[in-house]
C-alpha cells in the first residue's frame, strides 16, 4: 500500500501524539512537524525519524505532505488551519476550532473551496464509556434525556506549570469545548440559551490572568438542560489530572459515568497516590492505545479512503457559538440566546 504523508504543526504533548500515530499507523507516514520552537520539533522529529521545520509555512510547501494535524495553543489555529487548507492539505484540528465565529467561519470557508477534509479533534466521541452511553440513548433505554450533568476539571498544575500560555485562553476553551461538543452529540441536540458564572481569584492571584472556573446550564433545543462545570484549580494532590464525571437522567433511566476516578488501578508509593489512565492514551507493549489515539487514526482513515470525517467544522463552530455565549453571560450577568 503506498503511503499517505502527514504533518503535525505545534509538537508539545499533544503534538507528539499525533506525530507518534501518524507514524505507526498502517498506510500512513509522518512526514515532517513543524513548531517555533525549533529545538521541540527538531527533538520529536529525531525520535520519530522525519522532517522539522521551524516555519509551518515550509511545511505546508511539501507535496509530500496532504494532510496535517494543527496541535498548537487554543489561539493559533485559525491562520495555520486556513493556509493548510489554501495548500490544499486536509486537516484535522485540535480543540477549539477558533476562538472566534468568525474564525471558525474563515477554516470552514477555506476547507470548503479547497475541496479538502476538516475535522475537529473531540476525542471523547470516541471514548469507549461515552460511546456505550451515546448508543444506550440513541436505543431509547433512558427514554428521552430530561437533564445531564458533566464535569471535566483540571488540577493547578495544567495552567500553572503544563500550559505557558494559560493567560492567552482559559479553561472554559482548553477543556469546555470537550464538555459542551460531548453533550451536543450524547443529546444530538443543540444549544438555545445559556447562563454562566465565573471566579478570578486563585490564578490571578498567582499573576496568570485567566478564570479559575465556569458554572453554566445549558438549555437545548429539545427542552433538556445541562449544567457543567470547568475548572482547573483543582490541587496537585488529586490522584488523576483531569476529573470527569457525567450523569444523563432520562425519562426511563439514568446513565452514570466516571472515567477519570473509577478506580480500575490504584497506585500507591512513598510519595504519591495516583490513578493510572487506561483510557486516554495509554500504552500496551510499547504501542499507542487509548481513544485519543483512535480519533487520530479515524483522520488517517478519512484521508486514506476518502470518508467524511465523523466530526466535522459545524461541530467546531457550534461550540465555539456556546462558549462566545458563556463569557457574553459571564460578563453580563444575564442568560444569553444563542
Amino acid at each position: 500500500m503506498e503511503k499517505i504523508g502527514f504533518g503535525v504543526i505545534g509538537t508539545g504533548t499533544w503534538g507528539e501524539l499525533h506525530a507518534r500515530i501518524y507514524a505507526s499507523t498502517e498506510g500512513a507516514t509522518l512526514a515532517g512537524v513543524a513548531d517555533a520552537v525549533s529545538s521541540r520539533a527538531e527533538s520529536v522529529a529525531q525520535a520519530y525519524g522525519t522532517m522539522h521545520y521551524a516555519d509551518y509555512h515550509a511545511l505546508l510547501a511539501d507535496d509530500l505532505i496532504k494532510a496535517v494535524s494543527v496541535v498548537t495553543p487554543d489561539f493559533a489555529h485559525a491562520e495555520i488551519a486556513v493556509a493548510a487548507a489554501e495548500a490544499g492539505k486536509h486537516v484535522l484540528i485540535e480543540k477549539p476550532l477558533a476562538m472566534t465565529v468568525e474564525d471558525c467561519q474563515r477554516v470552514i470557508a477555506a476547507a470548503e473551496r479547497s475541496r479538502v477534509k476538516l475535522m475537529v479533534d473531540f476525542h471523547n466521541r470516541w471514548s469507549p464509556p461515552f460511546f456505550k452511553a451515546w448508543e444506550a440513548i440513541r436505543q431509547g433505554e433512558i427514554g428521552k434525556p430530561q437533564h445531564v450533568y458533566f464535569r471535566l476539571n483540571d488540577t493547578i498544575f495544567v495552567p500553572t506549570e503544563m500550559l505557558s500560555w494559560a493567560g492567552k485562553t482559559t479553561v472554559e476553551w482548553f477543556i469546555g469545548t470537550h464538555s459542551i461538543d460531548t453533550i451536543r452529540w450524547l443529546l444530538e441536540d443543540e444549544v438555545r440559551r445559556v447562563y454562566a458564572v465565573s471566579r478570578s481569584e486563585v490564578l490571578k492571584g498567582m499573576g496568570i490572568d485567566t478564570p479559575d472556573f465556569y458554572q453554566a446550564t445549558l438549555e437545548f433545543r429539545s427542552g433538556a438542560t445541562a449544567v457543567i462545570e470547568n475548572s482547573w484549580i483543582l490541587p496537585k494532590t488529586t490522584p488523576n489530572i483531569i476529573d470527569l464525571k457525567c450523569e444523563v437522567i432520562g425519562s426511563k433511566g439514568a446513565l452514570y459515568l466516571d472515567t477519570s476516578h473509577n478506580r480500575t488501578l490504584e497506585k500507591y508509593t512513598e510519595t504519591e497516590a495516583t490513578y493510572p489512565d487506561f483510557l486516554v492514551m495509554p500504552a500496551i507493549y510499547g504501542e499507542q492505545a487509548g481513544f485519543a489515539a483512535e480519533s487520530i487514526r479515524h483522520f488517517i482513515d478519512c484521508v486514506l479512503h476518502d470518508r467524511q470525517p465523523r466530526v466535522t467544522g459545524q461541530d467546531g463552530l457550534e461550540v465555539t457559538k456556546v462558549i462566545q455565549a458563556i463569557e457574553e453571560s459571564v460578563r453580563t450577568g444575564s442568560p444569553v440566546g444563542l
